[in-house]
């Protein structure tokens, strides 16, 4: 089944990805030793233990040599916490970082190939210089490519361009278009995604290619927001917005989906619902691969109360808080499969093209989905 050149199969998950990762690793297995008797996964232990003043190190306790080695990792897990000098610390996004360097660090160099999958980059959203700033997220792939990583995955990066720091190495950014639109036929059985019935909003300018996608995919017409800052003021690190303006046809009677790549505190997000249903939409689902909810869910429980949007789909690529899961609005997005997809292909050094551009996917649920819609019309009409 394994390609041999390829080298064996390890995958790793960092601290905060074990149950992400087991998942992958039973996919995996079901799929390579189906019927062969064998109960050992393809996932391996990786150990970042810390001393009491906060000083960490990374311990694996099998060889790596020759091995084809994915490494898991969300830096966005703040549910993992250490102790330094007695008290109780959430990891933060740097301490992640500092843990896959470690982690990379004890494989040292005898690995065949070392792939990280990080599904949100770190520092991502520092992707650009505006003024005198220090660019991390470049910083970040210089560094992984400088320790032996040869390719990177993540998934709907906030600006794609950032591979331009790496133009030599791997960089594979990956869109959950499919999965999201499947989640929603799923939760929303009675949606019709046609123009008639259904419009994609972008809720800004840096959101416009992936909406482009769903748009040309889906056949369905596109609207946009733009954010209106305050250029002259710096609050939390960034120009505070003013307002959102629409562009875009007439929504009344429409299903509106908003598509973003985060939910940060949500105001932005929240503010461009309101909007939508001002403007005569009728159902408002947001969908957003990371939700991230730095605020908290009271603002969303509220706004869900008042009836300013319906769903919100966002993937288990990242942590999410365990209540989060019991959200009437919320609808999780699960990406295991298609990560073991691409992990499996991968090291079989076969070409991720058709799983990175499901356009084919997509259309045949459309199909399955238009035709079991049709049943349930035609049921209905005939129960009348």
């Amino acid at each position: 089944m394994k390609n041999s050149q390829s080298g064996e199969l390890v995958v790793i998950g960092m601290k905060g990805c074990e149950r992400f990762t087991e998942q992958v690793d039973n996919y995996l297995k079901d799929w390579r030793r189906r019927g062969a008797g064998e109960d050992n996964g393809f996932s391996i232990i990786a150990d970042c233990p810390r001393f009491g003043s906060g000083e960490g190190k990374g311990i694996l306790h099998n060889s790596m040599r020759g091995k084809d080695v994915y490494i898991l990792c969300d830096v966005f897990n703040y549910g993992v916490t250490y102790k330094m000098y007695g008290n109780v610390v959430p990891m933060s996004p740097d301490d992640h970082y500092a843990d896959l360097k470690r982690i990379i660090a004890a494989i040292g160099g005898k690995a065949r190939r070392i792939t990280v999958i990080m599904p949100m980059l770190y520092e991502g959203r520092q992707h650009k210089r505006s003024s005198r700033e220090s660019l991390d997220c470049a910083l970040m792939l210089q560094e992984l490519v400088s320790m032996g990583v040869s390719n990177i995955l993540t998934f709907d990066a906030h600006d794609s361009r950032i591979s331009n720091a790496i133009p030599l190495s791997g960089f594979d950014n990956v869109q959950p278009t499919y999965q999201m639109i499947k989640a929603m036929v799923r939760a929303i059985p009675d949606v019709q995604i046609d123009k008639d019935h259904m419009a994609i909003i972008s809720p800004d300018e840096g959101a416009m290619s992936r909406c482009m996608y769903y748009s040309s995919v889906l056949g369905l017409d596109i609207g946009m927001f733009y954010k209106r800052r305050n250029y002259s003021v710096v609050i939390n690190g960034k120009n505070p917005i003013e307002a959102h303006e629409y562009l875009g046809q007439d929504l009344h009677g429409k299903d509106a989906v908003v598509v973003d790549d985060m939910i940060s505190s949500g105001e932005s997000m929240l503010d461009v619902c309101k909007q939508l249903k001002e403007k005569g939409a009728n159902r408002v689902f947001c969908f957003a691969t990371f939700g991230l909810f730095t605020d908290g869910f009271d603002k969303f429980d509220q706004a869900f109360k008042d009836g300013i949007f319906d769903r919100v789909f966002t993937t288990n690529l990242i942590y999410r808080r365990p209540e989060l899961l019991q959200k009437p609005w919320f609808v999780e997005v699960n990406m295991c499969k298609y990560v073991a997809y691409l992990v499996d292909t991968l090291n079989n050094d076969a070409t991720i093209s058709s799983l990175l551009n499901p356009v084919k996917r997509i259309q045949a649920l459309m199909d399955k989905h238009r035709s079991e819609l049709a049943a349930q019309m035609k049921i209905s009409f005939d129960e009348e």
